[in-house]
C-alpha cells in the first residue's frame, strides 16, 4: 500500500463499514467519507431534497445512484493526489460501483476494497442492538435494508470482485480484531498508530 491509496468499506447493513473506517482514519491521520453521514446530513435541512431523502432514509432505501455518484465525485476531488482517504458506503450499486473502479484507474489512483461479511443473523442483532440506542429511524426496517442490500449492493461487491480489487474480511470477529486484519490486510502493521 502506498501513501496515496484509497480504501474504500463495503458491505450489509451494521457489518461495521463506518466503525471500521473510523478506526483506519484515526490510525492513517487520512480523513474518512461516509456517505450515510452525508445523506443524513442533507436529510436535516427543511429543503424539498432534504425531505426526500429523509424519507428514503427513513424507509431504508438506497438513495439514487446519480446522487451518490455526485457525492463521490465531490469527495474524491477534494483529495490531493499525494494523500490517502477511506471512503465508506459508497458503491452501493452496479453503477457506483463501476464508476469508482473506471474514475480511480483512470486518475492512476491504488486503492482497495475492503468487503467486511456477516451473516443476515449477525446483522439483525447488530441493526437491533444499534437501534436501541442510536435513534436512528433505518435501523428498525432491516427487513427492507436487507432486501435493498441483496438487490443492489450484493451485485455491486460483484463488480468490484470481477475487477479484481475486492478483498473479504470476516466481520463478526470483534471491533479490534477487524481493525488488526484491516491493517495486516493494508501493509500498515510496520507504520506507527
Amino acid at each position: 500500500m502506498t501513501d496515496n491509496t484509497l480504501v474504500f468499506f463495503v458491505g450489509k447493513p451494521g457489518s461495521g463499514k463506518s466503525t471500521q473506517a473510523k478506526f483506519l482514519a484515526s490510525q492513517t491521520g487520512w480523513k474518512a467519507f461516509t456517505s450515510g453521514d452525508l445523506f443524513r446530513e442533507i436529510a436535516q435541512e427543511d429543503t424539498p431534497v432534504g425531505r426526500k431523502v429523509k424519507g428514503e432514509n427513513d424507509a431504508g432505501l438506497l438513495q439514487p445512484h446519480w446522487f451518490a455518484i455526485y457525492l463521490y465525485l465531490n469527495s474524491l476531488f477534494s483529495v490531493p493526489e499525494d494523500t490517502g482517504a477511506i471512503f465508506d458506503g459508497f458503491s452501493r450499486k452496479v453503477s457506483e460501483a463501476e464508476l469508482v473502479v473506471d474514475s480511480l484507474r483512470w486518475l492512476d489512483r491504488p486503492f482497495s476494497v475492503l468487503h467486511l461479511v456477516v451473516s443476515d443473523e449477525e446483522v439483525r442483532r447488530r441493526l437491533e442492538d444499534r437501534g436501541k440506542v442510536s435513534g436512528r429511524v433505518d435501523d428498525h426496517v432491516i427487513d427492507e435494508r436487507l432486501e435493498e442490500y441483496y438487490r443492489h449492493t450484493e451485485p455491486a461487491i460483484g463488480t468490484f470482485r470481477n475487477a479484481d480489487v475486492l478483498i473479504d474480511i470476516d466481520g463478526e470477529q470483534t471491533q479490534e480484531q477487524i481493525a488488526a486484519v484491516v491493517r495486516k490486510t493494508l501493509g500498515l502493521d510496520d507504520r506507527q498508530g
